[in-house]
């Protein structure tokens, strides 16, 4: 009755017929969703200006900005998965974008799609007949490999601390403070001074900025068949000759590739083929 009675008090008097003759001292009125949500974003970065946060993003994972605008992590267990996920993918990504690099420095004058043919690496005997790569064998090692890595990266996920031992040598056992971190975080010259925070923070953000770039990259590359750098120099000699707008619809790398006599198609992520 009491909470009747003051909703009655706050409403308009169009909608309750009667002529209001005092105000409600009862206390300050609750804040809404939006401004608790908003009060407790004050003080972070957000991914934007005047942005509310999900509740669920609270800011205690590094590089949290508020950014899920599909709530897909909004269940606790999504949440723990996706942002392993996006670590061991930003993790990869930063190893690709410094090989790319790397390659087309040393050897500027092969495209890094190339790169790992025979041909390209001299002195390497890579077995089979002719000295060509057994691509079944290969396919077949990569896949038990990586399955048994993943496999044990998921059963951490599931349940943390239940892979920290070694599963050959027993006596062997790394610590896992932190999910994703196993054996802590590495840094042998102790940059971070025990801010360990602040430097999860930088490595999610340089593996974003890497995921971005490997995307930049592998899209240039189909569009003009060049390395990064070369597309880099080409835009600088003649920023309005070289641009997006002048590889739009085309492809430079073809449809598909025969390997060993087997044909593998392939996917331009930009649209069509010369």
């Amino acid at each position: 009755m009491a909470a009747t009675f003051t909703a009655l008090n706050a409403a308009p008097a169009f909608l309750t017929g009667r002529k209001v003759v005092s105000k409600a001292r009862a206390g300050p009125a609750p804040r809404s969703t939006f401004q608790v949500s908003a009060a407790a974003s004050q003080g972070r970065r957000l991914w934007a200006p005047g942005v509310e946060a999900p509740s669920y993003l609270n800011g205690e994972l590094a590089g949290d900005y508020g950014w899920d605008p599909l709530g897909l992590g909004a269940k606790p267990e999504a949440l723990k998965w996706y942002r392993q996920a996006e670590l061991v993918h930003a993790r990869w990504a930063m190893l690709a974008v410094a090989g790319i690099l790397a390659q087309e420095i040393v050897k500027p004058g092969v495209f890094f799609y190339n790169a790992g043919l025979p041909e390209n690496l001299p002195g390497i005997n890579f077995g089979g007949p002719e000295g060509k790569v057994n691509l079944g064998g290969l396919l077949a090692w990569e896949f038990l490999l990586f399955h048994w890595v993943e496999v044990r990266r998921w059963q951490d996920i599931k349940k943390k601390d239940s892979v920290n031992q070694d599963p050959i040598f027993k006596g062997n056992k790394v610590p896992n403070p932190e999910l994703g971190y196993p054996g802590g975080i590495f840094d042998p010259f102790g940059f971070s001074k025990g801010n360990f925070k602040e430097v999860q923070t930088k490595e999610i953000k340089n593996g974003r900025l890497a995921m971005v770039a490997f995307v930049g990259f592998i899209i240039q590359a189909q569009a003009t068949g060049q390395g990064p750098l070369a597309n880099l120099g080409a835009h600088l000699a003649n920023p309005f000759g070289n641009n997006i707008t002048k590889n739009i619809g085309t492809c430079a790398i073809p449809s598909s590739v025969d390997v060993q006599g087997i044909t593998i198609p392939l996917t331009c992520l930009w649209p069509g083929h010369q």
